[in-house]
């Protein structure tokens, strides 16, 4: 399996995830349909609920079984959804096709990169995450922008019927895309079965995500960005405010599309920015977004909005990378379900919280007010963020989640662990310095155990201790 290979799968099924005539028209087709706009709303918090109470419980599917078919399955199941929405336009056949919409939604949230990462540390190349992913971001956001313009086209030349097809083609081009991916076995299968192993991976991520704190911390600083970032929903409403035309809102619309995709193809070479690096910039993104949208002019307004969005998706990628490294167990994509589930109900919230909002105050305010907690993070995420793990040169053994900080500490803390026997009780370092010389074994991995998810650099952490 090689790098390239991967990238490509992982490219393709960015692009078919997006290149779905259905999303610029979806709406309008069901309002044609003579579904009304409570109906339509009632339709989204099908959506919204299906993807809440599976989003868990398909991490740990993951984690137990084939991720590369539960991602091409879960592409299927998509397509039987537009299917249903295409032949049956009626509210219950738009609700079957959002439950299996928002199904498919919870299968591939985690899995996806899960089984990016891990395919990479197989060959030990997972410096390249940051850059794959980057790019498959950059050819999503692409992909949804082209199928937006393509909209009015195919609506003009077969109606709603030709858009309904082709995102049921497109869907089926995703499961060939899932089906391409290579897949490196993780785990040996269980003697009880396959339940038995799932319930496992279930128990294992969910107690990485709330007892080990750098796991928990990325996790939060994760879910805050994702979630916080919903309010571009509302940015219409802000346009309209600010006097755009109608047929200019479209255009607008795109400059954060762009400013977030140009951010997620350079975050590759920012992969080793520091802490306050990191919570600089979230504070840069900050300042733009309380300026933007009291400057009283729509472009102006969208070009600092963007420049906020920009600067919040390199941290956010940053910050789902350094999570990858610090998921110590093989229960990865259920640890990378919480922060899917985490956004999406910190995205509700912001829903509500600007519904609750816009009976006092204009949209210009509102959406600058969302500056004070995205501050809160950059404070976070000077504190929270981990360091980049060090440098895996050429030679080594293949990478294992969790390992590479044991190596670290091994191979540069026995000086340093020696000027510590001394120092009181409270850490590990302080009370067992013997352990950290010669090669990792398992003496020293069991008494290591609980410290395992820490990011550690060199002799960084030891200094902070």
């Amino acid at each position: 399996m090689t790098t390239r290979r991967l990238a490509r799968s992982l490219y393709a099924l960015r692009i078919t995830d997006e290149f779905i005539p259905w999303f610029p028209l979806y709406a309008l087709y069901m309002i044609d349909s003579g579904v009304s706009a409570g109906e339509l709303a009632s339709l989204f918090v099908i959506w919204s609920v299906t993807a809440f109470t599976v989003e868990i419980p398909s991490g740990a599917w993951a984690d137990a079984f084939s991720r590369r078919k539960l991602v091409a399955l879960g592409a299927a199941i998509r397509g039987v959804g537009f299917l249903i929405w295409t032949i049956w336009p009626s509210y219950w056949g738009f609700a079957l096709g959002f439950v299996l919409w928002g199904i498919r939604s919870a299968m591939k949230s985690g899995a996806v990169e899960a089984l990016v990462y891990d395919e990479l540390a197989a060959i030990g190349q997972t410096d390249a995450y940051l850059r794959i992913v980057g790019r498959g971001q950059t050819l999503a956001i692409a992909a949804m922008m082209l199928a937006t313009a393509l909209g009015a086209p195919i609506f003009s030349f077969g109606g709603y019927g030709l858009a309904g097809w082709l995102s049921v083609a497109v869907s089926l081009a995703g499961v060939a895309a899932a089906l391409s991916f290579p897949e490196t076995p993780r785990v040996k299968a269980t003697a009880t079965g396959g339940v038995t192993e799932y319930l496992h991976q279930l128990r294992a991520g969910l107690h990485e995500a709330r007892f080990h704190p750098i796991v928990r911390h990325v996790l939060i600083l994760a879910i805050a960005m994702a979630g916080l970032t919903a309010f571009d929903e509302f940015l219409p409403l802000l346009l309209k405010e600010l006097g755009a035309a109608t047929a200019l809102v479209p255009l607008l619309l795109l400059i954060p599309a762009v400013a977030m995709a140009a951010a997620a193809t350079v975050t590759s070479r920012l992969a080793t920015i520091s802490p306050a690096t990191a919570g600089r910039l979230l504070l840069a993104a900050a300042a733009l977004l309380a300026i933007g949208p009291l400057t009283g002019h729509p472009v102006l307004a969208m070009l600092l909005v963007a420049g906020s969005f920009g600067a919040t998706q390199i941290v956010r990628l940053v910050s789902e990378s350094r999570l990858q490294q610090a998921i110590a167990t093989t229960a990865r994509a259920t640890v990378l379900s919480v922060a899917g589930l985490g956004a999406e109900l910190l995205a509700v919230t912001v829903y509500f919280g600007y519904g609750l909002g816009s009976t006092h105050l204009p949209a210009t305010t509102l959406i600058a007010l969302f500056a004070l907690p995205l501050t809160c993070v950059a404070l976070l995420a000077r504190r929270w963020l981990p360091t980049p793990p060090p440098h895996q040169p050429p030679g080594l053994p293949p990478h294992r989640p969790g390992s590479w900080w044991l190596r670290a500490v091994n191979s540069r803390a026995a000086t340093k662990a020696r000027r510590l026997r001394r120092r009181p009780a409270g850490g590990v370092l302080a009370t067992t310095p013997h352990l950290l010389v010669g090669p990792p074994c398992r003496r020293l991995s069991l008494r290591l155990r609980r410290f395992r998810h820490l990011p550690l650099s060199g002799t960084a952490w030891i200094s902070r201790r």
